[in-house]
């Protein structure tokens, strides 16, 4: 029991240390984050290989972005990321990483701006930049990760954590069975969320429909950091 104890404490005491290096990834990534000027982050799945057609649609969002003035924030790995910086980059944009080891995932790709390739130890840090630096949310399908980013980012637009900003769902055939339940169980059956959260988000099924969203948005918003 005493052994326990002690390694229990030695334990806190690891934990209380830990905080600095916390700290120290919110500082490197709030400062390197905030020089960048607006963008979008690009969310989707690592496992997207080059012939299918969602990494195709992830380069071409991804160039008119660019194109439109947006820096392109994706996760730094394979699959839809590295098509979006990818895209990003042939756009003439800012394509920005945020690198993390992962399964599936073993280097950042190559098509980040070294200047903008950011390394994190702790998800949740890495989840506040992708956020904190969007002024929007493109998520093409993918697996837990891409839905945990898109709940998430839901769940703050809904509570008010942060301002209302475009999220926008690319690919139906992928989304339309999760919308269903969403309505259907969720709001319907047993009313968990209401109406009005069912219009956070868009659908689309053309890149050029995803970059009418976003220029219609802030043709009345201004650029802000989130929070």
């Amino acid at each position: 029991m005493n052994k326990v104890i002690k390694d229990w404490n030695e334990i806190k005491i690891n934990d209380s240390w830990g905080i600095f290096k916390i700290i120290a990834e919110f500082v490197e990534g709030y400062e390197r984050m905030a020089k960048i000027g607006p963008c979008i982050s690009v969310f989707g799945s690592a496992r997207t290989k080059p012939d299918n057609k969602y990494y195709q649609v992830a380069i071409e969002v991804s160039k008119l972005l660019a194109e439109g003035g947006y820096g392109v924030i994706t996760g730094g790995g394979p699959g839809i990321m590295e098509a979006g910086n990818r895209g990003a980059q042939e756009g003439g944009g800012k394509s920005v990483g945020l690198n993390i080891d992962l399964p599936f995932e073993q280097n950042h790709n190559p098509f980040i701006d070294p200047e903008h390739n950011l390394e994190f130890d702790y998800f949740f840090v890495r989840k506040v930049m992708f956020v904190k630096y969007a002024q929007g949310f493109v998520v093409l399908p993918g697996g837990f990760g891409t839905l945990d980013e898109l709940f998430e980012a839901l769940t703050l637009i809904q509570t008010n954590k942060i301002e209302k900003i475009p999220v926008i769902l690319y690919g139906s055939e992928f989304w339309n069975d999760c919308l269903k339940w969403l309505n259907k169980v969720v709001l319907e059956k047993f009313e968990n969320i209401s109406e009005e959260d069912m219009f956070i988000f868009k659908i689309a099924d053309k890149p050029n429909e995803v970059i009418s969203i976003i220029d219609d948005f802030y043709s009345s918003q201004d650029y802000s950091p989130n929070f």
